[in-house]
């Protein structure tokens, strides 16, 4: 896998409008289970791929800080032979003067090498470098995608079983409507209501045999107050 295409997957999967998806979706919570899934695995491809994308970068910064240490050091040397050189031609050897001339044109030769492999090796890690950057960042957004689709998730779930409680809470208040208990109770309070006057009807009853009984005894003793006046009115006569 390229680094552009490495770049290319992290980008749009960062860029992945959730909710658009969710929209389309005919069950929003097996898709989000499933992008779960999905981005899960993607974020764990593409840490991989990021990976060896850094590890390469880390090697050419190694190759190149390599080559300018080899610059230096061929520099060095360079500066050494062409040091001796005078030295040896000073003394009028001039042939070992020549000898050491020719190993600092090696060393200078070496050192031109180095640094020409430094020099075209800086654009490279400079890209590389960018398009490293840009990978963490996708990775990142991605991670943050990633809570976002879990924290849906869980919001949908807790969602979907309120409503399914308050559904099963609506059917239950429905049956009890269609049982209408009330009515029981009314159809009850109407039986104590006929015991009630069933009650008060006998207590009338009874209350109406007594008077009767108290104005018979009124009447029996208006009788013997007659009877008794009228014995008195015998004997006087």
């Amino acid at each position: 896998m390229t680094k552009q295409t490495i770049l290319g997957r992290v980008a749009q999967l960062a860029k992945a409008n959730i909710n658009a998806l969710l929209d389309q979706a005919e069950d929003p919570q097996k898709m989000l289970d499933q992008l779960i899934r999905d981005y899960t695995n993607n974020i764990s491809e593409a840490e991989q791929a990021v990976a060896t994308t850094i590890g390469n970068l880390r090697m050419l910064e190694q190759d190149h800080k390599e080559d300018v240490d080899a610059s230096a050091e061929w520099g060095g040397k360079a500066a050494a032979a062409s040091k001796k050189a005078d030295e040896l031609a000073s003394a009028g050897d001039s042939a070992d003067a020549d000898k050491f001339n020719n190993l600092a044109k090696v060393a200078l030769q070496r050192q031109l090498q180095a640094e020409k492999e430094a020099k075209d090796a800086e654009p490279t890690i400079a890209a590389q470098t960018e398009v490293v950057d840009k990978l963490k960042t996708g990775l990142d957004q991605m991670k943050v995608k990633l809570t976002e689709l879990q924290s849906k998730r869980d919001q949908l779930v807790a969602r979907a079983k309120t409503a399914s409680a308050q559904n099963q809470m609506m059917d239950a208040a429905k049956n009890i409507n269609v049982l209408d208990p009330t009515s029981e109770l009314s159809r009850f309070e109407e039986k104590v209501r006929r015991e009630e006057a069933k009650a008060l009807g006998k207590q009338e009853l009874a209350e109406s045999s007594l008077d009767a009984q108290f104005e018979q005894l009124d009447s029996m003793g208006d009788q013997a107050e007659i009877e008794a006046r009228l014995a008195a009115l015998k004997a006087t006569a």
